[in-house]
């Protein structure tokens, strides 16, 4: 079954349980046993020891700890701790009071995750979960639900981070160029020339940024965002209370101090930025071999561990602080235990995530999208938009953009230089365009999973409720490719996807009432 098209069942049966069911870890969990089963010939015994192979590899392969994953599991737990000591100390209370003082509007409350999300774009991990610990204090108080606070992180951290060449996606996606580059004799441009010069044919990117901001401008909830967003402006309610625990969410297990100051939220975060960038630059030095450079740093740095780092920088100094005040609430070990406690919805699903990631992998799931696709007598006009739709589904199905990189960058460039050598790089940048919609669209993305965790958003609700915007922008981008394949230009493309999202946003604005005051 491996490479053929029965392997597409567990990626399919997940997707499709997700959306009818709407709990995911039952979703992930009837995904892996089918595929497992499937990957052993139905042999119940093997079946069962191959998930259980699945779940110790997470934690231990080939003898040796998995370093990387525990790195980022820690880290989402240190996280939770972080968040627990900045409410308990008052730190969130006090900056949600301070900035209700200074933003005056939904509006600009909204504005803070967008913005941010942009700016910060070394790593999407990093931005999804600062961003969140950052905004979520005033988005909270102006009654924005966590659902669209996750869009906002989602929407504008792949985004930006695939654009940039400073950064751990941009470094990779560099290397690989430059590999594909010499394989197939290309020496117009260099890898960084190339990729700089792939930026404007991202149109998918372009489009979910612009739509990120329309949505704050023209107050558009779309599908079940309105629902979402109506109940949080009516009730107070910012998660659907009928659902369980949601990642980072304490729910009211202590009361913060009465004299927190904003110092008790700003300070770890900060110790946060510094302790995990310093040492992104520090173990992009030493694992650099030859000149280091800036690119040289962000390629070979390791985010999980620079993540750790940052995260035990910004639980010592969020201790700290609670430990200097006067007649704490709460004593450390609660406060502890409560945080711990508030990351394992985001753990449960990661794992699980990961699980049936590897199970797509064995499948071959992505490598027989691919085959499908080279095999394909595609005319040359539909090219660009070919790569983009199978690039999207690769990562829709497996939950990953770098495996999608890996897979169709070489693939696109190799057939674009047979075919068309003038579309090989706008043929990269639909690959890196579909791979960022895919992800956007996956329940099984890290990355979206990561999102939900920094928003405070029940997973599922986050996945649905940016399939709709996700879908005008990969719909935009779209006609964008065709058009490109057709003319062979970039920028007049880029301008009408861009046109036709704030088209679309003006209509939606137009017709649909806001719940908004």
């Amino acid at each position: 079954m491996e490479g053929t098209i029965y392997s597409l069942i567990p990626a399919v049966l997940m997707l499709l349980l997700v959306l009818f069911t709407r709990k995911v870890i039952l979703s992930l969990g009837i995904g892996i046993i089918v595929g497992a089963f499937m990957l052993t010939q139905m042999d119940i015994g093997a079946g069962l020891s191959l998930i259980w192979s699945l779940f110790a590899t997470i934690f231990v392969s080939d003898g040796t700890l998995n370093t990387g994953n525990l790195y980022l599991l820690t880290f989402l737990f240190l996280l939770g701790i972080t968040t627990a000591f900045m409410t308990a100390s008052g730190g969130s209370q006090a900056f949600g009071k301070w900035a209700v003082e200074r933003i005056r509007t939904r509006k600009g409350a909204k504005l803070i995750p967008a913005i941010l999300g942009i700016i910060i774009f070394i790593d999407d991990y990093f931005n999804a979960l600062a961003v969140g610990q950052v905004a979520r204090p005033v988005t909270d108080r102006y009654k924005i639900s966590r659902a669209k606070l996750a869009y906002y992180i989602d929407s504008t951290s792949a985004p930006v981070t695939v654009i940039s060449p400073i950064s751990s996606w941009g470094a990779y996606i560099i290397g690989t160029i430059g590999s594909i580059l010499a394989a197939n004799e290309i020496t117009n441009y260099q890898a960084l020339e190339a990729f700089v010069r792939m930026i404007p044919a991202n149109f998918y990117v372009f489009a979910a940024l612009l739509l990120v901001f329309l949505t704050i401008f023209l107050k558009l909830d779309i599908g079940p965002m309105r629902n979402h967003e109506s109940r949080a402006i009516k009730t107070g309610h910012l998660t659907n209370p009928e659902k369980g625990d949601v990642p980072g969410d304490l729910n009211d297990e202590f009361k913060s101090h009465n004299n927190g100051k904003i110092s008790h939220l700003i300070l770890p975060i900060v110790a946060l930025v510094l302790g995990t960038v310093s040492s992104m630059v520090v173990t992009g030095i030493n694992n650099t071999e030859g000149a280091v450079d800036l690119l040289a740093i962000f390629a070979n740095t390791n985010v999980n561990v620079s993540l750790f780092i940052g995260g035990i920088a910004a639980v010592v100094v969020a201790a700290a602080l609670y430990i200097g005040q006067a007649k704490p609430k709460s004593s450390m070990s609660h406060v502890f235990f409560e945080g711990f406690k508030a990351m394992l919805p985001a753990i449960y699903i990661l794992i699980f995530a990961w699980m049936i990631g590897d199970i797509i992998g064995q499948l071959q799931t992505g490598e027989f999208l691919a085959q499908q696709f080279s095999q394909a007598n595609i005319d040359t006009a539909f090219f660009p938009l070919l790569i983009f739709i199978i690039s999207g589904f690769m990562a829709l199905s497996t939950g990953t953009s770098w495996g999608t990189f890996g897979i169709m960058l070489p693939i696109a460039g190799e057939i674009a230089a047979v075919t068309e050598p003038a579309l090989i790089l706008p043929a990269l940048s639909a690959v890196l365009a579909g791979s960022v919609f895919g992800d956007h669209c996956s329940p099984i993305s890290d990355t979206t999973i990561l999102s939900s965790t920094g928003a405070g958003s029940n997973h599922i609700d986050h996945v649905l409720t940016q399939l709709p915007y996700a879908g005008i922008a990969a719909g935009a981008a779209s006609i964008g490719y065709i058009l490109l394949g057709l003319t062979g230009g970039v920028w007049l493309p880029l301008l009408i996807t861009l046109v036709i999202v704030a088209v679309i946003g003006i209509l939606i604005h137009t017709f649909t009432p806001s719940h908004e005051a």
